[in-house]
């Protein structure tokens, strides 16, 4: 179920109205409804996979169990490896089996020993990337003794399936989202208002400026070999907000929807194009799996301690595996190393934290040395984001040889003017708003009632007027 359609649009008003009118007298009455609005949600789209789901749920519940009824090191340990062996073992069928099998065929041909394995026709089910990293997260959290294992079963199932940020995140963790399933929940009218403030704000991203860009970047993409390089330059621009707008839009609709019920899910984007270095893009950028990522992998791996070689070896495995995560293609692999190529020499001049502040913050506009490192980390990002969205290295490489042409300085063929406005529009109201948790959290006193009212019809309008194009979630087929 999309959250820009219709379906969804008859949905969450039903689920909100059981949820606070019917079940709010009894918890685990809520909890269930929660969990059952949460399968129909997933099933809607295939409920073939809900086995899938129930199945992990199941797994890592009874290894929260096993965990909390031993001391003993070798079984502790072999039950955090069935957990680990189960998800992993579920991501790594049905994302990169194929991947796996077409790169070992060409291994033997290059040697000299064709074979013909057959693939499989898998379909990938939506959303196991980061369900099976949020339920494993919690057996590593009960095996590290950071978390006592649960055994109220339906608010453990809830938790992992909660539909506001069940098929492309943020990836909770257990330790902030779990508990929230034991507290009896009261409606609070201002959460919920400012909840229906991001959610609409995250529509106007997803409907108004990524699928409208998505029209664009599919055509320039799909046929570069006939543009100059100033049109290639303004596709991989407009992807970069396609993306960013598409992603960071599903993360504030399902954050503001998860404060209907009363429920608070972490940041997953803080204004990350207005970060003055790679390193601060990347804490800006998905927070919740770059987080994931340093916690259950870069920590445990030495970090930043050791000698120069584990750093440098650990940011690349960090950043290479982030990028597998992504998707079964090369193209993300060498994404996630140029990303770590950007971020190593920050890292070993120990200034990958020296822009932990908001940019700019209490001046209206950045002075000319932020402007030019908020363009260098953008211009490094767009570099990166073709090898994202191309389909082979070979096309992600080619495309970024004909930008880097005296066609670059032409004339673009392909000039989107109203969107181009709106885009405007939208980057100035998130420059003015980058110190908030989103774009439309207003301050009362500044902005007048009716101008802020102004505002939210006129969003409204341009969702309508822009909305006849709908295109599917990109993070749905990670």
């Amino acid at each position: 179920m999309l959250f820009n359609s219709i379906d969804f649009a008859v949905f969450l008003p039903i689920v909100f109205i059981l949820y606070w009118f019917v079940t709010q007298k009894n918890l685990k009455v809520q909890n269930g409804l929660l969990l059952i609005a949460s399968y129909v949600f997933y099933g809607w789209w295939d409920w073939r996979f809900l086995s899938l789901i129930i199945f992990s749920s199941t797994v890592d519940y009874l290894v929260g169990i096993g965990l909390s009824k031993t001391d003993e090191k070798r079984k502790r340990t072999l039950l955090l490896l069935t957990s680990i062996f189960v998800n992993l073992g579920f991501l790594g069928f049905f994302k990169y089996y194929n991947f796996f099998l077409d790169n070992f065929v060409t291994a033997f041909r290059f040697f000299g020993h064709p074979i013909h394995p057959e693939g499989l026709n898998i379909i990938l089910p939506v959303g196991i990337s980061f369900y099976t990293f949020q339920t494993m997260s919690y057996s590593i959290d009960v095996y590290r003794q950071k978390f006592e294992p649960t055994r109220d079963i339906i608010a453990f199932f809830a938790f992992v399936s909660f539909f506001p940020q069940l098929v492309a995140g943020p990836i909770e963790r257990a330790t902030h989202l779990l508990p929230q399933f034991y507290k009896k929940r009261t409606f609070d009218h201002d959460k919920a208002a400012d909840g229906m403030r991001q959610i609409l704000w995250g529509l106007f991203k997803k409907i108004v400026i990524a699928d409208n860009c998505a029209t664009y970047v599919n055509d320039i993409f799909g046929n570069y070999t006939n543009y100059p390089g100033s049109t290639l330059l303004l596709g991989v621009i407009l992807f970069a907000l396609q993306i960013y707008g598409d992603f960071s839009g599903y993360s504030d609709i399902a954050i503001g929807t998860a404060r209907l019920f009363g429920f608070s899910l972490m940041r997953n984007f803080a204004f990350p194009y207005f970060s003055r270095d790679i390193a601060e893009f990347w804490r800006r950028w998905h927070i919740s799996l770059t987080s994931w990522f340093r916690d259950y992998v870069y920590i445990p791996l030495g970090g930043s301690r050791g000698s120069t070689w584990m750093k440098i070896r650990n940011t690349f495995v960090i950043f290479i595996v982030s990028g597998f995560w992504h998707g079964a293609n090369w193209t993300f692999i060498v994404w996630g190393a140029l990303n770590a190529v950007y971020f190593l020499p920050l890292m070993l001049l120990n200034k990958n934290r020296k822009n932990t502040d908001i940019v700019a913050q209490g001046r209206l506009l950045p002075n000319v040395r932020e402007i030019l490192q908020m363009g260098t980390t953008f211009f490094i990002t767009l570099i990166a984001w073709i090898f994202f969205r191309a389909k082979s290295l070979h096309e992600a490489i080619h495309y970024i040889g004909r930008i880097f042409s005296m066609s670059l300085f032409s004339q673009s063929e392909v000039f989107p003017t109203k969107i181009i406005v709106l885009i405007i529009l939208f980057i100035l109201t998130e420059w003015l708003q980058r110190e908030k948790q989103h774009a439309l959290q207003f301050d009362k006193i500044i902005l007048p009632k009716i101008l802020r009212w102004a505002i939210y019809y006129g969003i409204v309008i341009l969702i309508i007027e822009f909305g006849g194009i709908q295109q599917q979630f990109i993070y749905f087929q990670f």
